[in-house]
């Protein structure tokens, strides 16, 4: 199979080294901006700012031969995933789109890609002692999978708001390699704990994203993606960390460099953004963890160097809009998809006058859904298309009120709850009311017939802390 991608590149890979060399060097002074990083874990500030800079460009230069070698470490574990056409999307958009089935692995997202490159590639000593990283829920099957093949013992830090599917699914996998430690409210915060653990332990730790061996996994994507679809004309990625896009973007530049790579954060975890706009790594004060899978309030320094030197496009994408694009994985293609794996998918919508008629690779990648998560999927997509809207009503504590009200709505619209306590010494009460209608205008209608009838209301379907209370 690589021999076929070897066959595509006409024999000049010491050409496009140099060549990204030439590149590195015109991005001086933004990467000598990054010299201050972790490299493996081991600072590098001591050295002087010239020496700085020459091991950043050595550190970076990802060639097409170490990506390829490491596809032949992990091919008995790591799937070649499908590209597959999607007739759907692309008939919607006008365009060819194809699917990079990465939710098709054994443990359902591309991540087992960095995280076996990384775990088989430690020492033997290294493989003695216990392994330690941090995980929002799904890093965690992948490293327990890579551990579990290779016999390795580890503990990994999870927030106590990790999804209850995905603790179960790294026990009932390789439980016997692993002890977990729930732990904070984010991911930032279990990480900070792991590192913790480390210091105390002297255990190894793996970082879940910015370690070049990582990136170098993810990067094996792109070989599998140009086999089969040599010159695609973008490709759409998850940030999260940023690890794969990281990968994607140094394959890329090796093998097809007119492809446009667009990447894909939540609207509410848009940490790469800001950093790219503030012109520096930044730490978000607040993020939204639904899109748990790629919500993160810093990316890290390997990666942000990267992708600020390529100057790649980044999407933020608003969270309900997701839970639509999951519905209708689920409904029209009977693809079961958590909401970090639709975002890639969701931001066609983004894109959608730009895409016609081109080629279009987008990664699916987490099938990790537990779906006890399914009702609030629906409320949030309903809120983001407005065919659902909640109202805290002052009824009239009269006979035929209700019946007065139930006039204002239209014959297809429905009441999807309805909360009343009467109260025995006033003259009104309050209603809390949820409307599904087909049309928008419809709550316009209604809103202007209460009016009309002297009904105080209130539209509480955007307030976050009445909608926590309802879902």
């Amino acid at each position: 199979m690589l021999q076929s991608v070897r066959a595509a590149i006409p024999c000049k890979l010491e050409e496009e080294q140099i060549n990204l060399s030439r590149t590195s060097r015109s991005r001086n002074t933004s990467i000598k901006n990054k010299s201050s990083t972790a490299l493996g874990g081991t600072f590098i500030e001591k050295w002087p700012q010239s020496i700085q800079t020459l091991i950043l460009y050595a550190f970076f230069m990802l060639t097409l031969e170490n990506i390829t070698a490491a596809k032949h470490r992990f091919w008995k574990v790591v799937k070649d995933t499908p590209l597959q056409y999607s007739d759907r999307l692309s008939k919607k958009y006008g365009a060819e789109i194809y699917l990079k089935r990465e939710d098709l692995q054994k443990v359902r997202s591309y991540k087992i890609r960095g995280a076996y490159n990384l775990i088989s590639s430690l020492s033997d000593t290294e493989k003695q002692s216990w392994v330690v990283c941090a995980s929002a829920g799904n890093h965690a099957q992948w490293f327990a999978l890579s551990c579990a093949e290779l016999k390795i013992q580890w503990v990994v830090y999870m927030p106590v708001t990790t999804p209850e599917q995905k603790v179960y699914k790294t026990h009932q996998f390789w439980g016997k390699y692993i002890k977990i430690v729930l732990i904070g409210d984010t991911f930032d915060e279990a990480l900070s704990a792991a590192k913790q653990y480390e210091q105390d332990t002297w255990a190894i730790f793996v970082h879940p994203f910015d370690d070049m061996r990582i990136i170098t996994g993810q990067a094996t994507m792109w070989l599998e993606i140009y086999e089969k679809l040599p010159e695609p004309d973008m490709i759409i990625c998850p940030i999260g960390g940023g690890w794969v896009i990281s990968g994607i973007i140094t394959a890329r530049n090796v093998l097809w460099k007119n492809t446009e790579i667009i990447w894909v954060e939540p609207e509410w975890a848009a940490s790469m953004k800001t950093s790219l706009e503030k012109n520096e790594n930044t730490t978000l004060s607040k993020i939204d963890t639904f899109v748990d899978g790629a919500s993160v309030a810093r990316v890290w320094e390997h990666n942000y160097a990267i992708c600020e030197a390529n100057n790649i496009e980044v999407i933020s994408v608003p969270e309900n809009r997701v839970c639509s694009t999951i519905l209708e994985f689920l409904r029209e293609d009977g693809i079961v998809l958590e909401p970090a794996g639709a975002i890639e998918s969701d931001a066609l919508k983004s894109l959608s006058e730009r895409i016609k008629g081109k080629k279009i690779v987008v990664i699916v990648s987490g099938w990790n859904l537990d779906f006890e998560r399914l009702p609030e999927i629906k409320e949030r997509s309903l809120r983001y298309e407005w065919k659902k809207r909640y109202y805290l009503v002052k009824f009239p504590q009269r006979p035929g009120a209700l019946k007065s009200f139930l006039e204002f709505l239209w014959p297809d619209d429905d009441i999807a709850r309805f909360e009343y306590m009467k109260k025995s010494n006033r003259n009104t009460a309050p209603v809390m009311i949820g409307i599904e209608a087909l049309w928008n205008q419809n709550f316009e209608a209604i809103e202007q017939n209460m009016q009309a009838w002297g009904f105080q209301f209130e539209n509480i379907t955007n307030n976050d802390l009445y909608f926590n209370l309802l879902v």
